[in-house]
């Protein structure tokens, strides 16, 4: 089975400007996270415009779900920043009934020590394999579906509806 890979950018891809004190984009963390994971699948990594979450428009939902649509892999999994992870997750859900996409990503930067990225990576990675086709939310160890899940900010974990 081959995996797809689709980053998007949030908090999981961010790096942190020392002089300016700042986190922002620079090239993806995902070659790097991919190998250090050392997935024995085919992975096939598509990197869209990495941008925080809050600034995701509808045309960039819009995009996401076309890379999934012309994906020849069943089983993607999107790295995607947590604040609007729902609302696309609700778009792929919507219109995805053949493929298994998972979304996931980090509360804090891949970068950064103590960050849950590669643990919600590998996890998101493994379940995207043995899941229904179908959209799902995976955090935290925990895999929602699309329409059963909501970030809870205030404890900063996803949680089920």
């Amino acid at each position: 089975m081959s995996l797809r890979i689709i980053a998007t950018g949030g908090t999981f891809d961010k790096h942190y400007n020392e002089i300016a004190g700042e986190l922002g984009f620079g090239a993806s963390h995902l070659p790097q996270v991919i190998a250090r994971a050392r997935i024995t699948a085919e992975v096939v990594l598509e990197e869209l415009r990495l941008l925080d979450s809050l600034e995701m428009q509808d045309a960039d939902r819009q995009r996401v779900l076309a890379a999934c649509e012309a994906s020849l892999q069943r089983a993607i999994v999107i790295v995607h920043g947590t604040d609007t992870m729902q609302q696309t997750a609700q778009v792929l859900g919507q219109a995805l009934q053949d493929k298994t996409v998972v979304l996931t990503g980090a509360m804090i930067p891949y970068e950064i020590a103590n960050s849950d990225a590669q643990f919600n990576f590998g996890f998101a990675c493994g379940v995207a394999q043995v899941l229904p086709a179908g959209v799902y939310v995976a955090m935290n160890g925990r895999i929602f579906a699309w329409n059963k899940v909501a970030k809870n900010r205030s404890a900063g974990v996803f949680e089920p509806l």
